[in-house]
Parts: C-alpha cells; sequence; structure tokens
C-alpha cells in the first residue's frame, strides 16, 4: 500500500535568497475509502454494509476464508492485506 499525502520541502533558489516552499499536496484516500474502491473492483456492491461486513464480502469474492477481525491476536495468513487491521478489531 503507497502512503499519500507526505509533504516534501523543496528548495528554490532566488537571485535574492534561497527559500523553501512546500510541495503541492496529494489527495489522500482514507483506508475506508480504498476497501471500498477494491470492493467495487471485485464487483461488489458497499451500499450500507459496515466495515467488517464488507471486508468479509471482499475475502469471499477473493476465495479466501472470511475471517477478519475473528484472529484473536492469531493469525495464520501473514500475507493478507487487511491483518494490520484484523489484529486491532
Amino acid at each position: 500500500m503507497d502512503f499519500i499525502g507526505t509533504q516534501k520541502k523543496v528548495k528554490t533558489q532566488t537571485p535574492a535568497s534561497t527559500k523553501f516552499t512546500q510541495a503541492p499536496k496529494a489527495k489522500t484516500t482514507s483506508m475506508a475509502e480504498l476497501i471500498r474502491q477494491k470492493a467495487v473492483s471485485l464487483g461488489i456492491q458497499p451500499g450500507q454494509m459496515n466495515k467488517v461486513e464488507l471486508i468479509h464480502s471482499i475475502q469471499r469474492a477473493e476465495g479466501n476464508t472470511a475471517c477478519f477481525g475473528t484472529s484473536n491476536g492469531r493469525c495464520p495468513y501473514t500475507d493478507c492485506c487487511f491483518m494490520a487491521d484484523c489484529l486491532k478489531v
């Protein structure tokens, strides 16, 4: 996953001085929006689903076990893109 929205200082030279300006902000996308986009790309209509229901739908659509939020801190699926959030639930 890419982290969007980090700011970098850009050094510009002017004849009289050196100054720093902010690089333009990149549009940030929330985790919820990324999950919704992933669902739509899999043909799932998110509607009014909550986060857990939506992730379970994504997991099923990908042929995986719909296990998000059920690991009790012990998850064998270390390559799951939802693992960090799952272990918090």
